[in-house]
């Protein structure tokens, strides 16, 4: 699979699921600009990335500010002459393992406001530089958590099934226009993210999983990899679940 002549916009690509399919995209022949609000993970990938012959172009970006979005995606517009894939990886678990009535609204919204608003202000920069080609390749990582819930995770997992409606509104708007919409719904992948959390609550999500382990980050990168590119142009509004066997439906 190759995607010479593409350029790729990864958002979250300093580390996690984000660096593994900047990497991916990087190594089949796309032009791969990473956003990060981290600039020093963001440079450390990007010397990472060097060292193997490859570019990832690096922007620190705050993806809950409309106009620094707009700004970054009409920045790699105008340096590639056009955005044929977006990849957005970023998002925040906030604070785990408490119950719903003890959630605090402040962490509540700051969760939203990255895992959701974030998804709907990149999405909204980004469809119109695909409409103007023609042609465009949208994946929001969700979770599979947006489908059936993680207990002691209600910010997350609402921002969550909020993404994966985003993902299925929006796909249907633009299904005639060469542009396809999606979202990838993992259980628990090996991650900097989930490896701060709380190990009871990673041991209930794990247990979970039929598989009885983790997600690989190559595996995610693998999927999303055949999701954003041209082979896969009759799938739109859809949740691909990545789950071991937890998603039964």
């Amino acid at each position: 699979m190759t995607f010479e002549q593409q350029t790729a916009v990864v958002v979250g690509a300093a580390r996690g699921i984000g660096r593994a399919v900047a990497e991916r995209l990087a190594a089949r022949g796309a032009a791969v600009a990473g956003y990060d609000r981290d600039a020093g993970a963001l440079a450390e990938a990007g010397t990472a990335f060097a060292k193997k012959g490859l570019v990832l172009e690096c922007q620190d970006v705050d993806i809950t500010d409309e106009a620094a979005v707009a700004a970054a995606i009409e920045r790699t517009r105008a340096h590639h002459s056009g955005i044929h894939i977006l990849v957005n990886c970023a998002g925040i678990t906030g604070k785990t393992g408490i119950p719903a009535h003890q959630v605090e609204a402040a962490n509540f919204e700051a969760v939203l406001r990255i895992n959701l608003t974030g998804a709907f202000l990149l999405t909204k920069a980004v469809v119109p530089v695909m409409l103007e080609q023609g042609y465009g390749r949208i994946l929001h990582v969700a979770s599979i958590s947006g489908k059936d819930g993680n207990a002691g995770m209600l910010a997350y997992s609402a921002s969550k099934a909020g993404l994966i409606g985003l993902v299925k509104s929006a796909g249907k708007d633009y299904a005639e226009t060469g542009i396809t919409i999606n979202a990838l719904a993992p259980a628990v992948i090996l991650t900097d993210m989930v490896a701060a959390m709380p190990a009871h609550q990673v041991k209930y999500m794990t247990d979970k999983i039929p598989m009885k382990r983790t997600g690989k980050l190559e595996e995610a990168a693998a999927m999303i990899e055949w999701i954003v590119s041209p082979e896969c142009s009759f799938t739109t509004g859809f949740c691909f679940d990545l789950s071991g066997g937890r998603a039964t439906y």
